[in-house]
């Protein structure tokens, strides 16, 4: 078995096994990868470490934060070989900006609670903003074009918030989603796409809102929610098999039963 290193060192052999395979003896595949092919694979292992955490296995989410680390290291390769930076710097810049934006621990400043740290750590970011010429007073265009929908009007619905700009509590939500609601219903009936994707767009948006407000993220809420309708349906295929049916086969009231056998109801 091969001695332990230091963390630090892994990490520097890390850096090393990406320029190895990115050389002219590494492998073919690796030396042709940009940052436009690679990012996509980020993507999809970012989104595996979720379903490692989802599925709750230390084991498989050690794994899977191995394949991201890896994706990222190679990442800043790619832009080191251009001269534009390295995984040092990727390193450097993280901790000096968490050093920053945490000065109740690393600084003289101090919180009471988690509210507090929220505020602190909004007008620290309003603060570099400004530093670096932006306008500091509305952040949502910063908010990543190319997060998943819900993943992206959550965290818009919660920067406009910050900003003063959720004009409506729970209560207004609830009404705006009902009115929302009929606004698509009477959509679905004019058979027009556009119209019923306009409306179908403002009534998920209010959704997510109620959700922030209610403290749930409309993202993972659905991730589970899908999670549990796919075993459901293995549920119920699985126990019209036993039962010598099929979907196709079975009546509309075997299928009923079937259902709220697997949803945990009564028959």
């Amino acid at each position: 078995m091969e001695k332990a290193l230091r963390a630090d060192t892994w990490f520097d052999r890390l850096a090393e096994l990406v320029k190895t395979l990115r050389s002219d003896r590494g492998c073919p595949w690796d030396r042709a990868q940009t940052p436009e092919k690679i990012k996509d694979y980020l993507l999809e292992e970012a989104y595996e470490v979720l379903d490692a955490l989802e599925r709750g296995s230390p084991k498989e989410v050690c794994s899977e934060l191995g394949d991201l680390l890896f994706h990222i290291a190679f990442l800043a390769a790619l832009y080191e070989e251009r001269g534009k930076f390295c995984l040092d710097d990727v390193v450097r810049g993280i901790v000096e900006k968490m050093i920053r934006r945490h000065p109740h621990v690393f600084g003289e400043a101090r919180v009471d609670s988690v509210a507090d740290v929220r505020a602190q750590w909004r007008a620290v970011k309003a603060a570099e903003a400004s530093q670096q010429g932006q306008d500091p007073a509305l952040h949502l265009d910063a908010v990543p074009a190319s997060l998943p929908a819900l993943m992206r009007a959550y965290r818009v619905k919660e920067r406009a918030a910050t900003e003063g700009l959720a004009h409506y509590d729970a209560k207004g939500t609830v009404f705006e989603i009902e009115e929302r609601l009929a606004e698509f219903s009477r959509a679905l009936t004019c058979g027009q796409d556009e119209i019923c994707e306009k409306a179908l767009g403002d009534l998920l948006l209010a959704v997510v809102e109620l959700g922030r407000q209610g403290g749930v993220h409309s993202e993972t809420a659905l991730r589970r929610s899908t999670g549990r309708f796919i075993h459901t349906c293995r549920c119920v295929v699985q126990g019209l098999r036993e039962q010598g049916q099929t979907v196709e086969t079975a009546s509309d009231r075997e299928l009923d039963r079937a259902w709220k056998a697997c949803k945990g109801e009564k028959r």
